[in-house]
């Protein structure tokens, strides 16, 4: 199995440890890592069989908006991942991997996910939590749901945690 970390996030692939199917012909990711998976998907040669988006960063903010995250970035880096973590419902310091830069927040703010139409012959998992207080929720549930199989898991956060 493939699996692409979050933003500023190592190793949390533990975290979705239920969810995962773990074989060499499936790719994972989570949140930020969900758009490397599908990219590294629609890239890549060699077979895969399943695709598992979990919490996809699907986001439909202003350029205002992402604007004044990317200073708040640039600000304080460090304050702004904690605090984007927090309130993506999970916090643990093992987690974290300050080396990510302001073109990955970039990156995860305006990622087209309009790509997805290009992968052909892959399943697609989307698993989804119904208290996802980061991204667009019933607008990410309204898209994905015609490319691949949704599930909300309930009372979950960002991070597919209760």
């Amino acid at each position: 199995m493939k699996y692409f970390n979050g933003f500023c996030l190592k190793d949390e692939f533990k975290l979705f440890s239920e969810y995962i199917e773990d074989n060499a012909f499936t790719v994972a990711g989570f949140s930020y890592g969900a758009q490397k998976a599908l990219t590294y998907a629609l890239k890549k040669n060699a077979r895969i069989d399943k695709l598992q988006l979990f919490s996809p960063a699907y986001f439909e903010y202003s350029e205002k908006i992402i604007e004044l995250n990317l200073r708040a970035f640039k600000n304080d880096k460090r304050k702004y991942i904690e605090n984007f973590l927090k309130k993506a419902g999970f916090f643990n310091e093992k987690y974290l991997d300050y080396e990510c830069g302001e073109s990955d927040l970039l990156n995860l703010f305006t990622f087209d996910w309009e790509i997805i139409k290009e992968l052909n012959n892959v399943k697609i998992e989307i698993f989804l939590g119904e208290f996802d207080k980061i991204i667009a929720l019933k607008k990410a549930e309204k898209f994905f749901k015609n490319y691949g199989d949704v599930y909300i898991i309930k009372k979950a956060n960002h991070f597919l945690r209760s």
